[in-house]
């Protein structure tokens, strides 16, 4: 009898341990962790935080931001990759990362199509096409017109290669047919200020950033990458209207998970998303700094992810974009 009881207990310790079950019922139980797969102070960054205190209230748990930054955004993402699929620890990347950086990295530390478990298109951001007041030029047609006088010769900035700011000069390069002096630099906000001080002669600029610059006279928006023009410089002409149909960049801010995080953790986060990004306080924050907050099923967030895919995947093989 002794013998068989101690068989029995044998076979069951020798059995595999059951996987943990994580469930919407009681998440969160403790601090989530957002990573912010680009440094403090940028657009990213401050959606996170803005959103993040929102989810705090709503949950009864911090939301505590990680900022990762580095390399297009993909070392943010490639600790996201890495991370429990728990709904512990998510990521609030941009287009420029999970839609641009596959097609320029020849190795990423993760799979970019199978690393991450979509939650919500977050909300999305326009860019002002601005010049330095010493270029002369006032308007598109009048910048095309120049830049074919001088191919090659006008230097424009960027926050990097591949950076959404990068790329949508890159796409307005392939419209209008003509070639510019590419000067990278590490972060929108440095591309800002050589701009601002009459370093290179144009980029795109967040609409934050160019509005009071604009006011100042440091530098002169001539039109937004947007298919519609922003509240917040409702005398801005876009792009496409200013001679280049069909003309249309924007960064893009996505929620994801690991892959394998559970579906109901999945549908609570995005709920939650959703539900921040409708509060009236929420709006008016993002909305002062020219964002406009989207919200949308993980089924939506994975079209547009592709559409971007495809989209940019197109401009970086016909631009020759690589890294230098």
């Amino acid at each position: 009898m002794r013998s068989t009881i101690l068989s029995t207990l044998l076979s069951l310790l020798a059995l595999p341990a059951a996987p943990m079950v994580v469930s919407a019922q009681d998440y969160p139980s403790k601090p989530v962790r957002l990573i912010i797969p680009w440094a403090a102070g940028g657009s990213t960054d401050s959606i996170g935080r803005i959103l993040g205190q929102k989810l705090a209230d709503y949950t009864g748990q911090q939301w505590i931001i990680d900022n990762r930054g580095g390399a297009t955004g993909t070392i943010g993402h490639a600790l996201a990759a890495k991370a429990a699929p728990d709904g512990y620890t998510l990521l609030l990347g941009t287009n420029s990362t999970f839609a641009i950086a596959p097609h320029l990295y020849k190795a990423l530390q993760y799979d970019s199509d199978r690393a991450f478990t979509p939650i919500t298109l977050v909300a999305i951001s326009p860019q002002i096409l601005s010049v330095h007041p010493s270029l002369p030029v006032k308007s598109v047609k009048e910048l095309i017109a120049l830049a074919k006088a001088k191919p090659g010769q006008i230097p424009f900035s960027t926050a990097g290669v591949g950076a959404t700011s990068h790329m949508a000069t890159e796409l307005f390069l392939n419209y209008a047919g003509v070639r510019m002096q590419h000067i990278p630099y590490k972060g929108g906000g440095p591309s800002a200020t050589a701009l601002i001080a009459g370093e290179t002669a144009l980029s795109f600029v967040d609409v934050i950033t160019a509005l009071p610059q604009a006011k100042a006279g440091r530098l002169r928006p001539i039109a937004t990458s947007t298919a519609k023009r922003t509240p917040l410089m409702p005398e801005l002409p876009t792009i496409a209207e200013s001679g280049l149909p069909g003309f249309e960049s924007v960064t893009s801010f996505g929620m994801f998970a690991p892959a394998g995080t559970p579906r109901d953790i999945i549908a609570r986060v995005n709920r939650e998303v959703i539900r921040g990004l409708a509060a009236d306080d929420v709006r008016e924050k993002l909305r002062a700094q020219g964002i406009d907050p989207v919200g949308s099923t993980p089924e939506e967030l994975v079209t547009h992810q592709k559409q971007e895919a495809t989209k940019w995947g197109k401009v970086i093989r016909e631009q020759g974009i690589k890294f230098e």
